[in-house]
């Protein structure tokens, strides 16, 4: 890679995605750029980190703030005023309700949704086809309709 090149990381799995992100700043002092699907929408009021993926259908809308190297995958909605860190993946078709708050390497299911004003802790994992109604913990793994910790 050139001084000049610019990068992104097409891997889902965390760990290598985390490896490889802090690879390209060490070696290549590169932040990976951000890969929007041309069916993607997102917000001019969004605040976008870098190295992040918005495949087709995505929403993400006013006001919602995205950290670096997130997933989201397709259909997935995300409403207003949310705050996403780093490393978080979102499975397609997944809605995520107004003033959520979502911590760092958090993973969501395919066809989740997550209540307005949800906190989801650092590391948790929400199962497939869950309904968060109450905040998660930290690296908590929820699963069901209520989404109950297992």
């Amino acid at each position: 890679l050139g001084k000049k090149c610019e990068a992104f990381i097409a891997v889902d799995e965390f760990s290598i995605r985390e490896y490889l992100v802090e690879m390209l700043q060490k070696r290549r002092q590169v932040m990976p750029v951000n890969a929007f699907h041309r069916q993607a929408i997102v917000s001019e009021n969004a605040m976008v980190g870098h190295g992040n993926l918005f495949d087709a259908g995505v929403l993400i809308n006013t006001g919602t703030t995205v950290g670096n190297h997130c997933t989201f995958h397709s259909s997935s909605v995300i409403e207003y005023d949310v705050t996403i860190g780093d490393f978080v993946q979102i499975g397609a078709g997944s809605i995520i309700g107004a003033n959520v708050k979502i911590g760092n390497g958090v993973f969501i299911g395919a066809g989740v949704t997550v209540v307005a004003g949800v906190n989801i802790g650092e590391d948790a994992r929400i199962g497939v086809g869950s309904v968060v109604v109450e905040n998660v913990p930290a690296k908590a793994t929820v699963f069901g309709n209520p989404a109950k910790k297992i």
